[in-house]
């Protein structure tokens, strides 16, 4: 059986995900418990209460978080790296806790294309996970997507992160899926089935493919208008919207990030999410590739913790 040799943490908004790690990176448990929002007492102790039998057990492990841990709204603020980026100087950044014991992953921030201030905290760490999944994505240009609340879209040139650029096309979707007309005649009633691939995604992808020079603001009364006509069935109006808000950020991103040239584009995130943006993407010529978001934050943990580990050995050499 491996041996455990770190703690690794996503501690975000809304929850908090920590995995007991051998030196390979490889899971061996894991614990969930309350997000950087919902932590009602320190966080020392309540990073504590939770690892406390993996640290009896298999002594005092250090542990590397990533997320709004590292927020105002988190143990303790930690600066932002400032684009281009790399691994060692996001590892060299991190700040150290309880007496080097806890280290939190600062985030990124950069000016992105649209000449406006951008930043990142937990997806730095997804990053350097795939750049180490996949030894291809460290060497010349390339896109990647880490879809979901606040979708990035990365490019990255020889593994250093050069800019970003956010859509909240997640929040959007939640917003207006719960509290407008566009889907439902009784906004704020229930929550809209989760989205999934069907025939409205499709729908939404087709409309966005067909009518390129119209924003997104032009759109989104569809889902509306062709529910209240009979053209779109009720049922179908939330993967509609969700069809033109991926499809509206896939098309608009390839454009930015790639000048429109066809691109190679890795995925990085939940299974479904991927599967949604990949199939957006394919949409618009783009040659779509998915990575395990869990298994690409691990693995960008654990190198963290490997870097941050070596430098502390040298310095005390």
């Amino acid at each position: 059986m491996s041996r455990p040799a770190a703690i690794a943490g996503d501690w975000g908004t809304s929850n908090l995900r920590l995995f007991l790690c051998s030196d390979e990176g490889k899971p061996l448990a894991h614990k969930a418990g309350p997000g950087a929002a919902a932590v009602d007492a320190p966080f020392p102790r309540v990073l504590s209460a939770l690892v406390s039998d993996w640290q009896r057990e298999h002594g005092e492990l250090p542990i590397v978080l990533c997320g709004m841990v590292g927020s105002s709204i988190g143990w303790t603020q930690v600066p932002y790296v400032p684009c281009p980026a790399s691994a060692s100087q996001i590892a060299a950044r991190c700040v150290a806790l309880e007496g080097g014991r806890v280290r939190i992953v600062p985030g990124l921030s950069c000016t992105n294309r649209l000449a406006a201030p951008d930043v990142m905290r937990g997806e730095e760490t997804q990053i350097l996970g795939a750049l180490q999944l996949d030894a291809a994505l460290r060497r010349g240009q390339h896109l990647l997507c880490l879809p979901g609340t606040h979708t990035k879209w990365v490019a990255i040139n020889d593994g250093v992160v050069r800019d970003f650029l956010t859509a909240p096309a997640g929040e959007l979707y939640s917003l207006l899926a719960q509290h407008s007309v566009l889907v439902t005649d009784t906004p704020g009633s229930q929550r809209p089935a989760a989205v999934s691939d069907g025939a409205g995604f499709v729908r939404g992808l087709e409309q966005v493919r067909l009518f390129p020079e119209a924003d997104l603001v032009q759109r989104v009364f569809q889902c509306r208008s062709r529910r209240l006509t009979g053209d779109l069935a009720p049922q179908d109006a939330p993967a509609f919207l969700s069809g033109l808000l991926i499809g509206s950020d896939a098309q608009s991103a390839l454009r930015l990030m790639t000048q429109g040239t066809a691109a190679n584009v890795h995925v990085i995130g939940t299974p479904q999410l991927t599967r949604l943006y990949a199939q957006a993407l394919a949409a618009f010529g783009a040659v779509p590739r998915e990575i395990n978001g869990e298994a690409a934050a691990l693995a960008g943990l654990m190198q963290i913790h490997r870097a941050t580990l070596h430098s502390q050995v040298a310095h005390e050499a």
